[in-house]
C-alpha cells in the first residue's frame, strides 16, 4: 500500500489535484469553527446540554448537511440547501418538458440547469435560515424563563425579550446563506480542478470530523472506573462487539453497493465484405442499490419536519404543561423524537422503501435502455428488441431493487439498534449503520475509483489490486 501510494503522489497531475482538494477540505473546516457574530459560544453549549433532545435533533440533522448545527457557525446551514435544489430540479426534469429538453442538450443544457439550481440554492437558505433562527429564538426564550441561565446570544445582540433584533436576525441570515454559497463554490472547485465529488466530500469530512469526539466519549465512559474491565455497560466485550459490528456493517455496505445483476447480452452479427463484426456476448450491469443513498436521506429529512415542528411547539408550550395541546405536543414529541419509537422506525422503513422505488422509477428508464440495445444491434436472449426488452428489464429492476431497499432499511435502523441496546451517544451509534456509514463508504469508493483511472490510464496497478 505505501508502494501505491507513492506511485499515486508520484503523479504530477494527480498530486496537484488530491493536495489542492485537501487545502479546500481544510478551508471548510476552518470556517467549521467560526460562529456566528451574535452567538454567545458557551451559552449555546450549555443550551445544548441542557436541552439533550433539541441537541440530539440538530446533531441528526447535521448528517445531512455536512456541519454542527448546535454549534451555529457561518457554515451552519451546510451543503443541504444545494443537495435539496439539485433533487428538485432533477425530479422537475422527468416531468416538466422545457427541463428534459435542456437536459438532453449536454454541456450548454447542464450548465443552465445549475445555474437555476444554484438560484434555488439561496433561495432556500434564506427560508432555512429564518425557520432555524426562528427555532433558536424560541428556545432562547425558554432558556431564560424556563432554566434562568445566559442565553445563548450576545447580550448587545438581543432586546428585552431575549430574542435577536431585527438588525442581527438578518446578518445572520445573510451571513449563514453566504456561508453555503461559499460552500457550494468551494464544491464545484472540487468538481473541476480537485478530484471526487466536492458536495459529497464535503458531508464526509463533517462525518469523520465528529469521530474523534465521538470516540473519545466512548472511551471515558468504557474507563470511568479507572480501568478497562469485563462487564458492565462499556466494558471489553462491548467495545470488541462494537469494532466487529463496524467491520461487518462496512463490509456489508461495500459487497451491496459494489453488488450487480449482470444480464447477459448478445449483439447481432454484421458482414462487411469478408469480415464479419459484432457477435460478442457481453452483459449489462444493474446496480442492486440503484437508489444508492438517496432514500435514506429523503426518509430522514421527511421526518425531521415533524421532529422540528414538535420541537418548536413544545417550546411555545413548555410554560404550560397541562391540557389536552400540551399532552398532543408531548406525545408527538415522544413518537418523532428519533430515539427509537415503534411508530418512527416503522414509518421510516415504509419511506426508505417507497423512495427507493420512486428515485429508481426516475433515474432508471427500462424504455430507453430497450431502445437504445435495440439501436446497437444488442438483445437479451429469448427476449424480443423492445418492448418485450423493456418489460423484462422492469421486472428483474423490481426484484433487485426490493433487496436493496431491504439492505437501506435494515442499515438505517441500525443505529436506533446500537443506541437502545447499548446506550452508546447516537453520534457515535451513526458511525455503525444509517446515513453517515453508507455516505462515506459510498464517497470513498468513488474517490477510489476516480484515482485508479488516473493510475489505469497511465498503466499502473488498481489501487484494490
Amino acid at each position: 500500500m505505501i508502494d501505491k501510494l507513492r506511485i499515486v503522489f508520484s503523479i504530477s497531475e494527480l498530486r496537484k489535484k488530491i493536495l489542492l482538494t485537501l487545502g479546500l477540505l481544510a478551508v471548510y473546516r476552518i470556517g467549521w469553527n467560526i460562529f456566528l457574530p451574535m452567538i454567545d459560544s458557551a451559552g449555546m453549549q450549555l443550551a445544548m446540554d441542557e436541552q439533550a433532545g433539541f441537541g440530539d435533533l440538530l446533531s441528526q440533522v447535521a448528517v445531512f448537511s455536512g456541519t454542527q448545527l448546535d454549534q451555529m457557525t457561518i457554515f451552519g446551514l451546510g451543503v443541504m440547501p444545494y443537495i435539496s435544489a439539485s433533487i428538485i430540479f432533477q425530479l422537475l426534469a422527468t416531468v416538466y418538458e422545457p427541463l428534459e429538453k435542456l437536459q438532453k442538450e449536454g454541456e450548454s443544457g447542464r450548465k443552465k440547469i445549475n445555474e437555476y439550481t444554484r438560484y434555488a440554492t439561496i433561495l432556500i437558505c434564506v427560508i432555512q435560515s429564518m425557520a432555524y433562527l426562528s427555532m433558536l429564538n424560541a428556545q432562547a426564550a425558554q432558556q431564560m424563563s424556563s432554566y434562568g441561565y445566559q442565553n445563548m446570544f450576545l447580550d448587545s445582540c438581543v432586546g428585552d425579550s431575549g430574542h435577536l433584533t431585527f438588525s442581527w436576525y438578518w446578518l445572520a441570515i445573510l451571513t449563514m446563506t453566504t456561508g453555503t454559497a461559499f460552500l457550494m463554490w468551494l464544491g464545484e472547485q472540487i468538481d473541476e480542478y480537485g478530484i471526487g465529488n466536492g458536495i459529497s466530500l464535503l458531508i464526509m469530512a463533517g462525518i469523520l470530523a465528529s469521530a474523534p469526539g465521538a470516540l473519545a466519549e466512548l472511551w471515558k465512559n468504557a474507563t470511568a472506573s479507572g480501568s478497562l474491565q469485563m462487564g458492565g455497560q462499556f466494558g471489553v466485550e462491548t467495545l470488541c462487539f462494537l469494532i466487529a459490528l463496524f467491520v461487518g456493517v462496512v463490509l456489508a455496505v461495500v459487497f451491496v453497493t459494489k453488488g450487480q445483476r449482470r444480464i447477459p447480452t448478445q449483439s447481432a452479427k454484421h458482414v462487411r465484405g469478408r469480415q464479419v463484426f459484432g457477435g460478442n456476448r457481453q452483459y449489462l450491469p444493474l446496480r442492486v442499490n440503484q437508489a444508492g443513498v438517496m432514500p435514506i436521506i429523503f426518509a430522514s429529512s421527511l421526518l425531521l419536519f415533524p421532529q422540528f415542528l414538535f420541537a418548536y411547539l413544545g417550546a411555545q408550550t413548555a410554560s404550560d404543561a397541562s391540557g389536552l395541546w400540551a399532552s398532543f405536543v408531548r406525545g408527538g414529541n415522544e413518537v418523532f423524537s428519533g430515539s427509537g419509537s415503534y411508530l418512527y422506525v416503522v414509518m421510516e422503513v415504509a419511506l426508505i422503501y417507497f423512495f427507493c422505488y420512486f428515485w429508481t422509477a426516475v433515474t432508471f428508464n427500462p424504455k430507453d435502455m430497450a431502445e437504445n440495445l435495440k439501436n446497437h444491434g444488442t438483445f437479451i436472449q429469448g427476449y424480443r428488441p423492445g418492448s418485450s426488452t423493456a418489460n423484462y428489464l422492469e421486472k428483474v429492476m423490481l426484484r433487485i431493487t426490493y433487496v436493496g431497499a431491504s439492505f437501506l432499511a435494515i442499515i438505517a435502523i441500525v443505529p436506533t439498534l446500537v443506541t437502545n441496546s447499548l446506550g452508546v451517544n447516537y453520534a457515535l451509534a451513526s458511525f455503525f449503520g444509517g446515513t453517515s456509514l453508507l455516505i462515506a463508504v459510498s464517497v470513498v469508493l468513488d474517490l477510489v475509483d476516480k484515482i485508479d483511472a488516473h493510475l489505469i490510464m497511465r498503466n499502473y496497478k488498481s489501487l484494490l489490486d
